[in-house]
């Protein structure tokens, strides 16, 4: 009973200075606003990272050439042409826990299709690689075993070279030409969007590796080798024994430099989402400042409260109000603040959250824990805050009160 008359109270004492009860809680809104919003951005950012490693394929190690360093500047990272099919076939045959290899080859050539053309990447791969990238195929089908064998002119072309050359014509059994040779198009990609960095990995065209060195590069080597590892508890042992095995054939003698790196994809995003996850308290903290300012706002406007209501507060605890029933009352005055504040800031923080999505051209991700930590904060502010002005008023003697003017 008690506490709903003081609650009643504390409702008809906001409500009798609604512009200063506003302008005290906008300090709480624009703090939960601004931590939802800004964690849903960084949690954005996040899932994209994810996303984008993802696409290259789970559980993937990269090998790739190292770079020239024989006197001279040290050249860039592959800038060495170390890595052979063979050197593929070598890691599938007698390496453990693998599930999949593919080497690659890759280069930007002009396609042309009739009075269409576009300039894209060509990427040689074997079969394997559509299990590896996880691709789907939205029509036609894949080459196989024997056009990688038979150097055979097939492609499989993406989603943005399908319609940039043939708009809404099904491309499948169309020719077009590459390096000025024809190439029969058997099959287009499920689209797969952009990545992090914003590359479109969707423009693109897949031949047989063996056509891209013999008939399109002109070379015998390879500029990588996607490995696929069965399981993730295994990635750093495949990559020690792949290290070991490509150090063998190479005649790398010991304590030399390795003439190749293997990157793992599963550790990349193990740090990208550990620096992502920073980023994203970052901005929650920064946020969580003003949610600060706005506690020092209540803490501000409920010592001016007390003073205000000096008198009553005498006459209330002349009538035998006690020191708990005073405290309470302010504290519910600062912490119903907080409470309206954090749910009308939650609403404009999703809606925040929403416009950056859509307007900003930015994904957003909104969590149901940023929601519930920065109301959670918001009502720790404001009990916190208002415990100051709360056994400000409490402590006061009555008869000094009575006597204030």
């Amino acid at each position: 009973m008690l506490f709903t008359e003081l609650l009643k109270m504390a409702w008809r004492s906001l409500a009798a200075n609604k512009l200063r009860t506003f302008l005290t809680m906008l300090g709480v809104i624009i703090g939960v606003t601004s931590v939802i919003a800004l964690v849903s951005v960084g949690m954005g950012v996040k899932k994209n990272v994810v996303d984008s490693i993802s696409r290259l394929g789970s559980n993937m190690l990269i090998v790739m050439p190292g770079s020239f360093n024989r006197g001279g500047p040290r050249g860039a990272a592959g800038s060495i042409t170390t890595l052979t099919y063979d050197d593929a076939e070598a890691i599938r045959d007698k390496i453990k826990n693998i599930a999949h290899v593919s080497p690659t080859v890759s280069g930007s050539y002009q396609v042309v299709y009739g009075h269409e053309n576009w300039n894209t990447s060509v990427t040689g791969v074997v079969p394997e690689y559509v299990d590896i990238q996880s691709l789907t195929l939205k029509s036609g089908l894949f080459f196989g075993a024997h056009d990688v064998d038979v150097r055979n002119r097939v492609a499989v072309i993406g989603s943005t070279v399908a319609t940039n050359l043939f708009e809404s014509v099904n491309p499948v059994g169309k020719k077009i030409r590459i390096g000025n040779a024809p190439y029969t198009i058997i099959g287009v990609l499920e689209s797969k969007g952009q990545s992090t960095g914003g590359q479109d990995q969707d423009d693109v065209i897949l031949i047989p590796l063996t056509t891209a060195q013999e008939r399109l590069v002109g070379i015998t080597y390879v500029r990588s080798i996607n490995v696929q590892v069965t399981d993730s508890d295994k990635m750093d042992e495949v990559q020690a024994n792949i290290e070991k095995l490509l150090r063998q054939r190479h005649h790398i003698r010991k304590g030399a430099e390795d003439d190749f790196n293997v990157r793992n994809l599963t550790s990349l995003m193990e740090t990208m989402t550990s620096t992502t996850t920073m980023i994203t308290l970052l901005l929650g903290a920064i946020a969580g400042i003003s949610l600060i300012v706005g506690g020092v706002g209540i803490m501000n406007i409920t010592l001016a409260s007390v003073t205000e209501r000096t008198r009553e507060i005498g006459i209330r605890k002349a009538i035998g109000a006690t020191y708990n029933s005073i405290m309470l009352q302010f504290l519910i005055e600062s912490t119903m603040i907080s409470i309206i504040g954090g749910i009308i800031g939650i609403g404009i923080g999703v809606v925040a959250a929403q416009m950056i999505s859509k307007f900003g051209n930015f994904t957003t991700v909104i969590s149901g824990l940023s929601i519930a930590a920065s109301f959670g904060f918001a009502l720790f502010v404001g009990i916190f805050f208002g415990m100051l002005p709360a056994r400000k008023a409490a402590r006061l003697d009555p008869i000094d009160a009575l006597r204030y003017e």
